[in-house]
């Protein structure tokens, strides 16, 4: 139909010429004929129309977008109820990774109004969906809350981190292309708001899901299980699972190779070791079903030799002395007469006994305890300042000083702030009577205590003058953890400022320095072999360090809360670290892969983890009163979510196949608390009555053994 023809049609039929007839992409000039004709004609409904349209497209006719930016304040409440209601009308299949979507979300929304000018309706935005993270995120939404003012965008710490980085998350293929839709059908209602933030200040990975979860049922017993919990490359900075690389333009999927055999023994050492198995075995022969000790040596080492081990001289040792020898003495014997516990099995979990310590009339002012390796001793850091170290065995402690009568307790003073940790030089139960050659016993009980503090220093402390030797100073602010590495002679702390630092015993100074946690680094930790050290921090990730050269080679993340405790097993090739949210993950190191979550602990922090010498059972204990028990082992297809009971309890122990029971709180609520979900991983959980578990350990022998303060 020609334009010449157009004047003999209804109104309605040049409406529809309009809309349909006219070519897809008009010039200006084009569209201004066409507007003139309309107008002359007196089609005014369809000149409206086609004004309207018009007032829409670029200069070639394609629609325009409207922009974030131009939008106004109300728009990023707008998008963001839009997008939250139409998650929570999604199918439950894809609920619970949709709802991740809204925490960075609402923070880009909040930053971008500030950063805007939009002050009056910033604040409202911020009170009107504050309550659906709370849970989740306190600590951020505190630090969120400061912000008033667009010059506070620039300076305070948690903007900076979301906006200089994009906000990583994964999505499967379906509900990402489902979630792109719907924005763009309802790009004036909001829409458009949130495609621009995900644009800008996101990272969206769409993923296939596994072959072996396109089951109905699996992919929503997978659904129910993660609810609660982001992905292991959720978040700032985004990076693949277990890299430590974050810069996500030049981030690789190849890890860096980890070697996480045990470190090998010194020639010279294995022969002196071999020597006095072979004159031990002849002293005590061994029972009818035990093996000899140069036996078990012989397959602790082919055991050894299967696995990827460092280099001695990646990290120098002192020489070995014949103290040295006779703990690898003790550690064979272990080896061989230790009770085993090979985990779950058919059900029942193994018989785990805890020996409890706990200290009277604190008074609310133990920070920290830490128990001897030969379990002799056990230490303990106040909030005044000073530490004191008791005989567990209730022995008086000597003094090296002449003329000195042995005392119950030792209170060591030289700290002018709260001491936040403390912790004895390795050692190990010695031998009961001198060995042949030697005229008295090779002592192997702990020689030196480690205590850090507000006051910024980190003080080395001699068990038998009972005085302090070294003062080490280096860290800009408080520091928050500190451990003796496995084989003595060096140390690791962590800090208020930021950073984790190496030090040797024999110097002043710092070794290396472990920087790129973006808040401060709470708990530190060894590898078994030296190798490696971690590091948690409240910026809920946890890092893994070489010690050789102080390059991060793993970073996991995953945790809703601030890490609280963290243990390398004694294989060294799983990991646990726990948070202030009552649940521990355990990590597989050589591929950083994410193994599983285990729940049962209430709030408040778990503030120790120790493994059994086989690594296949998990010890905790925390504020919320219990010790508990943990299957590493991944479970069957059996059921994942776990039972439901009260938030810990108090008296009785709870056994991982007994019926669910609710109790109150363990550490003294008065009323009932909130019911707290336990995973069946848990084997084991034994109650205190109002004793927050402050320090948890296996011995050798795998007997657990704990600690804690009565709030009484």
């Amino acid at each position: 139909m020609s334009l010449s023809k157009a004047g003999r049609v209804t109104e309605s039929s040049s409406r529809y010429l309009a809309e349909a007839e006219l070519p897809e992409k008009m010039t200006n000039e084009a569209r201004k004929q066409v507007l003139e004709y309309l107008s002359k004609k007196g089609y005014n409904k369809t000149e409206a129309m086609l004004r309207a349209e018009s007032a829409i497209q670029d200069i070639e006719g394609r629609p325009l977008v409207p922009r974030a930016e131009d939008a106004g304040g109300a728009k990023y409440g707008k998008g963001l109820e839009l997008t939250r209601i139409w998650i929570e009308g999604n199918l439950e299949l894809y609920k619970p990774e949709l709802r991740r979507l809204l925490w960075p979300l609402y923070v880009y929304s909040y930053i971008n109004l500030v950063s805007e000018y939009f002050v009056n309706e910033a604040r409202p935005f911020f009170t009107t969906f504050q309550d659906y993270f709370k849970e989740e995120h306190p600590d951020e939404l505190r630090a969120l809350s400061s912000i008033t003012l667009p010059e506070h965008v620039k300076m305070v710490e948690i903007a900076k981190i979301f906006m200089g980085s994009k906000y990583r998350l994964s999505l499967s293929s379906t509900a990402y292309f489902n979630l792109i839709q719907f924005l763009e059908r309802k790009e004036k209602q909001g829409g458009s708001v949130i495609l621009y933030l995900m644009q800008t200040h996101m990272n969206i990975v769409p993923i296939e899901r596994a072959a072996d979860d396109t089951g109905l049922a699996k992919m929503l017993r997978r659904a129910t299980v993660a609810e609660d919990f982001p992905a292991e490359d959720e978040g700032i900075p985004g990076h693949n699972p277990g890299s430590a690389n974050t810069d996500r333009h030049n981030a690789s999927n190849i890890l860096t190779k980890l070697k996480l055999g045990p470190l090998p023994l010194e020639p010279e050492l294995l022969e002196d070791l071999e020597a006095e198995l072979a004159e031990e075995d002849q002293k005590n022969p061994p029972g009818e079903e035990q093996s000899t000790l140069v036996d078990e040596l012989k397959r602790m080492i082919k055991r050894e030799e299967s696995e990827e081990s460092p280099n001695r001289a990646d990290l120098p040792m002192p020489p070995s002395k014949m103290r040295d020898v006779v703990m690898e003495v003790q550690k064979v014997k272990e080896n061989r007469d230790r009770f085993n516990i090979e985990g779950r099995t058919g059900g029942v979990g193994p018989g785990v006994s805890v020996c409890m310590f706990t200290f009277h009339n604190t008074y609310d002012k133990i920070n920290c305890i830490d128990i001897s390796g030969d379990n002799q001793l056990i230490a303990a850091g106040t909030s005044e300042s000073f530490i004191q170290v008791w005989s567990l065995k209730g022995d008086g402690l000597e003094s090296e000083h002449p003329g000195v009568p042995p005392e119950a307790s030792k209170k060591l003073i030289g700290h002018s702030g709260p001491v936040y940790a403390v912790s004895f030089s390795p050692s190990i139960a010695g031998l009961k009577e001198p060995s042949e050659g030697f005229s008295k016993v090779i002592e192997t009980k702990p020689t030196h205590l480690l205590s850090c503090s507000m006051d910024r220093t980190i003080r080395l402390w001699h068990l038998g003058l009972w005085q302090c030797l070294v003062v080490y100073r280096g860290h800009e602010s408080a520091v928050w953890d500190v451990k003796w590495g496995p084989y003595g002679h060096y140390f690791v702390t962590g800090g208020r400022d930021r950073t984790a630092r190496l030090w040797s015993q024999e110097q002043i100074g710092c070794l290396r320095l472990f920087a790129g946690h973006d808040q401060d680094v709470d708990v530190v930790g060894f590898h078994p072999n030296n190798a490696y050290v971690f590091t948690g921090s409240c910026d809920k990730t946890v890092r893994m360090w070489q010690v050789s050269n102080g390059v991060a080679v793993r970073m996991f993340t995953g945790h809703t809360g601030n890490i609280t405790a963290i243990s390398c097993a004694k294989n060294g090739k799983l990991l646990a670290s726990a948070d202030d949210q009552g649940t521990i993950l355990l990590w597989d190191l050589g591929p950083g892969k994410l193994l599983k979550r285990m729940r049962g602990h209430g709030k408040g922090g778990i503030w120790s983890l120790d493994w059994s010498a086989e690594s296949t059972v998990v010890m905790s204990g925390g504020m919320d009163g219990t010790v508990r028990v943990w299957d590493v082992a991944l479970p069957n297809d059996g059921p994942t979510q776990g039972r439901v009971v009260g938030d810990g309890g108090a008296g009785t122990k709870i056994d991982g196949g007994a019926p669910a029971q609710a109790g109150p709180s363990g550490a003294g609520a008065k009323k009932k608390g909130k019911d707290t979900v336990v995973t069946p991983d848990q084997i084991s959980a034994f109650p205190t009555k109002k004793s927050p578990v402050y320090k948890v350990k296996f011995t050798g022998m795998n007997l657990g053994v704990a600690s804690g303060a009565f709030m009484g």
